[in-house]
């Protein structure tokens, strides 16, 4: 369990946060707690010094568990802000309140200057999204051009990232999240709650 008291009273800082407001709220002595929810891959490429990695199927998988770990205020992580969002709408079923979106990801943290702890490099999952599906639609309209039926193909990849976009969900990013590729150094449930259970620094 974590060493924080699940009564402790609840900041004032907002729902989304920009880097700059979680830079400043990282400096106090409530500071939050910070999970990040990309692959295991895209965090030891670049991460935000101090956060946790607690990949989205994880975190989807063990929410409840997780739930009881997380008693101080949680800022959710990933590259962009979508899939944080997606974990957020997961912990909050679980009925914690004390959740908070990094606007912008850790995209918008970079932008602003601010330090990442950097390994080897890994295309983030968003990055695979665009090359997968823009050389599916590629395949797609170059094989029409002899089998007619396979501009079909094409249409299926449009109608599907229209409809991530609708959602804000990505059926193509959950499956090739789950590629060996991206899953290696994935934390197992045990070391994150060992992780979890410490007090912040």
């Amino acid at each position: 369990m974590s060493t924080t008291s699940s009564t402790a009273p609840r900041t004032s800082h907002p729902a989304a946060l920009d880097a700059a407001a979680l830079e400043e709220w990282l400096a106090s002595p409530d500071r939050p707690r910070l999970l990040d929810v990309r692959s295991a891959a895209e965090f030891t490429t670049a991460h935000i010094p101090g956060s946790y990695n607690v990949p989205l199927g994880l975190l989807r998988e063990h929410r409840d568990e997780l739930r009881d770990h997380l008693d101080e205020d949680v800022v959710l992580i990933c590259r962009s802000g979508a899939r944080a969002g997606q974990a957020e709408g997961l912990l909050s079923a679980t009925g914690l309140d004390n959740l908070h979106v990094l606007s912008g990801g850790v995209s918008a943290w970079e932008s602003a200057g601010l330090p990442l702890n950097r390994g080897s490099e890994t295309w983030e999952l968003e990055r695979q999204v665009r090359l997968v599906a823009g050389g599916l639609v590629l395949a797609g309209v170059l094989a029409s051009i002899r089998l007619p039926a396979a501009k079909w193909v094409s249409g299926a990849i449009g109608a599907g990232l229209t409809g991530a976009a609708l959602t804000n969900s990505c059926a193509m990013g959950k499956a090739l999240s789950m590629l060996p590729y991206n899953r290696t150094g994935e934390p197992s449930l045990d070391s994150v709650l060992r992780e979890l259970s410490a007090p912040t620094a």
